[in-house]
């Protein structure tokens, strides 16, 4: 039998370039080849038809077990972890995801090493090897990822509402795996888990449930014989399709209010039915109708409605977990404190809506909205990394026709009434969820959820309530929403004269700077507006830090409404708080894009705070504050980390002291201040002609700073801000260690940073090359061989122009002292692999100028344990496995060549600082 060549005509985006060809080979696996001339990363992806819900009776996670162990090593590539190790080491990525019914694997790779890279990646399938000692350390690894996961509140929310399910059906599982599932409860049967291992991949993998994108410069004709060659030996094995029939929930598990004890402050409210899959049905889109309606922002909506009670801060709503046997409709929403008080009579509105819907008849031209603003975004799509693109349609190919894989279920054609009011009958008291999450609810969750200890409790909730709480909810002005004025209807494409290759400074004056760069290579009908708002008053205190970030939240709160149409229509825009001020940002379709950017200036030039939402904010806010205590102590290391190094950085305890005592009256009267002396710095690019960039900056000077009554004036010579960093001495290693900030947690967390140079194009490069050729030797050792963590990785980092690589581990085997040494360890162990390195590594085109020589001078003076001009900050966070180890270390002498920071701020003011880098962030330079 020889390849199948489907003669299928692909429904792809107007600007879309590429070639496509679909293939099946003779071992029955479906292939999609996409030539892109123009790339230069190749990229491929393989998705399994093998999940977690093929998991056999009591050996919970073993699909998601055995993703982990296809990446170490083959028949043909006995080298454990070769794989990672050549993908990486040529310019590119990898990983893998488990889900209920599939597993993903992928990666990209520089162009030119794409057929080797092709070779490594089809051993997955073909001929792996699984070492008994490779198992043990990956179950290690596995049950660390798990750990990690253990006080995260979505991971623990999703595995209440599978607890709450038919034990029967496969939803019911825990997915991720553990130490006592996959090594304590198989011996105790006197299973050897690598035996199952390799059985349950031999018995489940097979091609015909393998669909397979490959993404190339090469053409189709050479990409297939690549395919071909690479992937024909996987074994078929005839494997029946996986089947998981019937529904998760049984009667039982319906009609129940759920209130769930999270770990981290904010209230949740999840409504949730089990409604008909619409899969069959996703030309005619039926749950994007209603979706768009009940999660709709704008004014007469649910949310807009619960917001102006002051009772919400946020509302999702859409289909979830479909496939062609079950499928979720939710609502979730974020509560306020008051919106506690009011549950009944939020979800009485809710079903008030519902009822809205089913007498609306449903209008044709909100489904002629939708369908419009889908093909307008699907034809003028951006174009995806390859690595994305690949995994998106490998998972499309499980569910769709050929003639639709590149698109999916994004394009609505069909409108059926009937459709719609098939889901929405569904949507009803007889077949709802209610899941409520609330710190509130600890002490009185009389329930545990197995996996992940969650205190929950159950009551069973009838239609009679529901009518109850329906009837005496608030009469609110509940209504469909307008016409939608975003929608873009000018799709033309700008003729530039000129073709400018970097941004070029048009214009300049005391008020602002204009940055423009047309768009001459993409030619899609959208523009890019970046306007940074300099302002002296925003962060010289924690209180002007607090006041700057409520305004902001402020003006994001009054957009709402109107904005959440250009937001759905394609034109994305957001105002975010910067060491200097804030930022405004509109991206998206030009042709409506001057009305968005005209109301958010209009904004900020009436500006006034409203009680009201001020003090649904300030709550808001304060919770994200007392939340901080629950981040994973990698970040909290991060944090540390960024404390030290960065000037003017002020600690989350002085501004959540800060916010507690800030009130409206505050707020009213810093905001004028905040704007009386700014400078605004423009970057205009995309579809926009030259004359169209300068006349949006003249009128935004002429509102803010030229009206009669203007905002703003220019900033004095002397307010022109630089951020700057704090410089480390040269052979000293300085130390940082502090107990973690959730004593429930038992990760610790080690951060070592050296600080190597201050902005320089030659040292960023061999930087650069050094995180590169050592990032993956560097998580094989610790991750990998020695088992110190889930989370370990080596990156570079740039503090306001000073440039330093940092070592990342959290582990809740090992205290971050003994990481520390272990990081340095590795550096003495590469420093030897470096001089062996091959001449022909270091002739890559974009370094064709540096020298072998070069880097390693570079290596021995900045990075080598104990370079004369290494500069080391080792900061170490200690969970509450490793308290003790803490207390201990913390009463020793500092050591030669060694000083431990005790108090940040009298560190700081006791080092100099950097000078001013223009290669740093968050800087002007006039």
């Amino acid at each position: 039998m020889g390849v199948e060549v489907s003669d299928v005509e692909f429904v792809k985006a107007r600007t879309d370039k590429r070639e496509y060809r679909g293939i099946v080979l003779p071992n029955a696996l479906e292939v999609l080849l996409i030539s892109d001339p123009e790339t230069d990363k190749a990229a491929a992806s393989m998705d399994v038809r093998v999940g977690s819900f093929c998991d056999p009776e009591g050996l919970e996670g073993l699909a998601h077990f055995l993703e982990h162990m296809l990446f170490y090593a083959s028949e043909k590539y006995p080298e454990e972890e070769s794989y990672g190790k050549y993908i990486t080491e040529h310019g590119g990525s990898t990983n893998a995801t488990t889900s209920s019914e599939s597993t993903n694997f992928y990666f990209d790779v520089n162009v030119d090493c794409s057929e080797e890279a092709l070779d490594r990646f089809a051993q997955f399938f073909n001929k792996p090897l699984m070492s008994a000692d490779a198992t043990l350390r990956e179950i290690k690894a596995v049950d660390s990822e798990n750990k990690k996961n253990l006080l995260s509140d979505s991971c623990r929310m999703i595995q209440l509402e599978k607890h709450l399910s038919s034990k029967d059906h496969p939803y019911h599982k825990f997915s991720t795996g553990n130490w006592e599932t996959l090594e304590i409860k198989p011996k105790e049967k006197g299973l050897d888990i690598r035996l199952e291992l390799i059985k349950f991949y031999e018995e489940s993998y097979s091609a015909n449930l393998m669909h397979l994108v490959v993404y190339g410069k090469e053409s189709l004709d050479n990409l297939q014989s690549l395919v071909e060659s690479k992937f024909s030996d996987i074994r078929n094995i005839g494997r029946e399709h996986f089947q998981f029939l019937g529904q998760p929930y049984s009667s039982e598990h319906l009609q129940i209010l759920v209130k769930a004890v999270p770990i981290t402050e904010g209230d949740v409210l999840r409504i949730k039915w089990q409604i008909t899959p619409t899969l069959r049905y996703y030309k005619e889109g039926p749950c994007n109708y209603l979706s768009h309606l009940i999660g709709h922002e704008g004014e007469g909506s649910l949310f807009y409605v619960l917001k102006k009670l002051g009772w919400a801060l946020s509302l999702v709503a859409g289909e979830a977990g479909a496939n062609f046997e079950y499928s979720f409709f939710f609502v979730s929403i974020g509560l306020t404190d008051a919106g506690h008080e009011h549950i009944e009579d939020i979800i009485g509105l809710l079903f008030k809506y519902i009822r809205l819907l089913q007498n609306s008849r449903f209008p044709e031209w909100i489904f002629n909205e939708i369908s419009a603003i889908s093909k307008t975004q699907f034809h003028y799509q951006d174009k995806v990394p390859p690595i994305s693109y690949v995994v998106s349609i490998a998972s499309c190919m499980q569910f769709f026709p050929p003639e639709d894989w590149l698109v999916g279920g994004s394009l609505l054609s069909k409108f059926v009434p009937s459709r719609i009011q098939m889901i929405l009958d569904e949507l009803t008291p007889s077949k709802v969820r209610i899941f409520w999450e609330s710190k509130k609810f600890d002490g009185s969750a009389n329930l545990v959820e197995p996996w992940y200890g969650t205190p929950y409790s159950v009551e069973k909730v009838t239609p009679s309530m529901f009518q109850q709480w329906i009837e005496k909810a608030p009469n609110e002005n509940l209504h469909l929403p307008k016409p939608n004025v975003f929608i873009p209807t000018d799709l033309t494409i700008k003729l530039v004269q000129e073709k400018v290759k970097v941004p070029i400074m048009l214009r300049k004056s005391s008020f602002s700077r204009l940055w423009y760069k047309p768009d001459t290579m993409f030619l899609t009908p959208k523009a890019y507006i970046i306007i940074d708002f300099n302002c002296p008053l925003a962060n010289h205190t924690p209180d002007q830090e607090i006041l700057t970030s409520l305004y902001v939240r402020l003006l994001l709160d009054y957009l709402n409404a109107f904005a959440y149409d250009a937001d759905i229509a394609g034109l994305s825009y957001s105002i975010q708080q910067t060491v200097t001020g804030f930022q405004v940002r509109v991206a998206g379709f030009n042709d409506k894009l001057k009305i968005l950017l005209d109301d958010i200036i209009s904004q900020i030039e009436k500006f006034e705070v409203k009680l009201d939402r001020f003090s649904v904010l300030k709550e808001s806010m304060t919770k994200e504050y007392q939340n901080y205590k629950f981040i994973q102590p990698c970040s909290q290391a991060s944090y540390n980390c960024s404390m030290i190094l960065e000037d003017q950085m002020w600690p989350w305890v002085e501004n959540f002291e800060a916010l507690s005592h800030l009130e409206a009256d505050h707020l009213s009267e810093f905001a004028p201040k905040l704007l009386l002396r700014t400078f605004l710095e423009f970057y205009v690019a995309g579809n926009i002609e030259q004359s169209e960039a300068e006349s949006i900056v003249k009128h935004i000077e002429d509102t803010l700073f030229n009206a009669p009554n203007s905002l703003c004036k220019p900033l004095f010579p002397s307010q022109y801000m630089s951020r700057r960093a704090v410089m480390l001495e040269k052979g000293l290693k300085y130390y940082h260690q502090t107990e973690g900030s959730n004593q429930k947690d038992e990760n610790s967390a080690l951060i070592q940073y050296i600080q190597t140079h201050q902005e320089n194009v030659k040292l960023n490069v061999r930087l650069h090359l050094f995180s590169f050729v050592a990032s993956q030797p560097a998580f094989h050792q610790l991750r990998t061989v020695e088992q110190l963590g889930y989370i370990v990785y080596l990156s570079t980092r740039n503090d306001y122009g000073v440039r330093g690589l940092e070592f990342v581990i959290q582990s809740t085997l090992k205290d971050p002292r003994h990481l520390d040494t272990r990081v340095d360890a590795f550096l003495t162990m590469f420093e030897k692999k470096i001089y062996e390195m091959p001449d022909a590594e270091f002739k890559v085109e974009a370094l064709k100028k540096l020298t072998k020589e070069e880097f390693i001078d570079y290596f021995n003076q900045y990075i080598k344990v104990d370079a004369p001009k290494r500069k080391t900050l080792s900061v170490q966070v200690y969970g509450r496995n490793h308290y003790e180890e803490y207390k201990k270390i913390i009463q020793e002498e500092q050591s030669p060549k060694t000083y431990r920071i005790k108090d940040i701020f009298s560190f700081r003011r006791s080092r100099p600082l950097f000078s001013w880098s223009k290669g740093g962030s968050s800087h002007m330079e006039l």
